[in-house]
């Protein structure tokens, strides 16, 4: 482990990742938390995990951003007290308007919810979400269609607390305050490493997630497949139910069929 990044999502995280990854990094951001670690962090965040955890999860990545690691920096930091930490920030007001701002999109945003109800791992991320969403922020993440009521004042509250934290114990030494619009220089002179030729990199501005990490993103790319298979095989199945109810024929036999079609469809890596 080389690099903690401590700063709280919608400061710039995903572009801190990509920036990472230019750099010649190997990052596990929100994605990969999920991924890999899945149960462990569900240990974790229900206090079932300890401080050790941490060292067996992360010992061969290079780089760890955003939730839920930001919460445990110190925790994650005493596993592997050479790597350097970032803390993004951002003016508060502008943060909790984009976070707020991230949250509609959840809400309205048709995707994740089509994620979230056909892919079978798209229903163990929104567990898993709806999990730290409870314990690190302080609201739960209604399954389908409502929306999250969000304490704007509880997530000021503990935006300006988690920095002050950050700021206060992490070593000086190895600590970076930042903010993306500073660009490549202080970010790579604290880490060591060159400028690259290159724009500084802007991830999910206007909370545009999906698309950044449908792009980019392999595990995303494998629960939008399922989505696409399990969504289409619902649609044939209902189509199908209809005509047999219409026809008066039995259902039982093509129900099973085509679970196990949909079962043998969900691809993986």
């Amino acid at each position: 482990m080389k690099v903690i990044l401590a700063g709280y999502p919608k400061t710039g995280t995903k572009s801190i990742a990509k920036a990472l990854t230019i750099l010649g990094y190997d990052v596990y951001d929100y994605m990969e938390h999920f991924w890999y670690h899945g149960k462990q962090w569900e240990n974790i965040l229900t206090g079932n995990g300890n401080i050790n955890d941490f060292r067996e999860m992360y010992e061969d990545v290079d780089a760890i951003t955003d939730t839920p690691v930001f919460y445990f920096w110190e925790e994650i930091h005493k596993m592997f007290p050479d790597s350097l930490i970032i803390l993004t920030v951002r003016d508060e007001d502008a943060w909790i308007k984009s976070w707020c701002g991230q949250m509609h999109h959840l809400k309205t945003g048709i995707a994740f919810r089509l994620i979230w109800t056909f892919s079978p791992h798209g229903r163990s991320l929104h567990r898993y979400f709806d999990r730290h969403c409870i314990a690190l922020f302080g609201f739960s993440l209604p399954y389908v269609w409502s929306a999250p009521h969000l304490n704007e004042l509880l997530m000021r509250s503990r935006y300006r607390q988690h920095n002050l934290n950050v700021m206060q114990n992490a070593p000086k030494d190895k600590l970076l305050v930042y903010q993306v619009k500073d660009g490549w220089e202080p970010l790579c002179q604290f880490l060591g490493k060159p400028v690259p030729d290159l724009p500084f990199p802007t991830k999910n501005q206007g909370a545009t997630v999906y698309k950044t990490l449908l792009k980019d993103n392999k595990i995303l790319k494998q629960l939008h497949r399922e989505t696409m298979v399990v969504g289409t095989l619902c649609c044939i199945l209902g189509v199908f139910a209809t005509y047999k109810i219409c026809t008066g024929g039995r259902l039982s036999k093509c129900i099973s069929f085509l679970y196990q079609a949909a079962s043998r469809r969900c691809f993986h890596f």
